[in-house]
């Protein structure tokens, strides 16, 4: 008998996303299922962060898939991803696009302002939070994102 091929992370998030759809839950109504944050949650739904067992199995629950996928889908958030879901080139999604211009305009002063404030070197990207909140406004709701990573010193040697 032939082995059974596995689910890709893209095929599982591909599955994921129909069954949220399908199911009309929110992003925030999963990862409360999970335990975890709602922007963690959902890089780990896109494939970008791998789930324990547990979380995992929140995660397919509350989506509602079936046996068959929900036991291939929690084995793909199992997974190790491979990190970085953009390719090398400017990206065209205006939104996505909107943070890149933010990096390009901004990136530098934002360097500068760090290193004065903390010195030589890098707000780490693992140990890091991401929050995203809506807050109104009369003149147009405005978008709130906050990051949060632990300051790593370069180190003299």
């Amino acid at each position: 008998m032939a082995a059974q091929k596995l689910m890709t992370r893209q095929e599982a998030k591909d599955v994921i996303l129909a069954a949220k759809k399908k199911k009309g839950v929110t992003f925030q109504e999963i990862a409360r299922a999970v335990g975890r944050d709602k922007v963690w949650v959902t890089a780990a739904l896109m494939g970008q962060a791998s789930m324990d067992k547990g979380e995992a199995e929140k995660a397919v629950s509350v989506l509602g898939l079936g046996e068959g996928d929900a036991s291939e889908v929690a084995s793909a958030l199992q997974e190790m991803p491979m990190k970085g879901s953009l390719d090398g080139a400017v990206p065209v999604d205006p939104l996505i696009y909107r943070f890149h211009e933010i990096t390009q305009v901004y990136g530098t002063a934002m360097k500068a302002v760090i290193h004065e404030m903390f010195g030589d070197g890098i707000m780490s990207a693992i140990d890091f939070e991401i929050d995203i909140q809506k807050k109104e406004d009369p003149k147009g709701d405005r978008v709130v994102v906050s990051y949060s990573g632990k300051f790593l010193p370069y180190r003299k040697w």
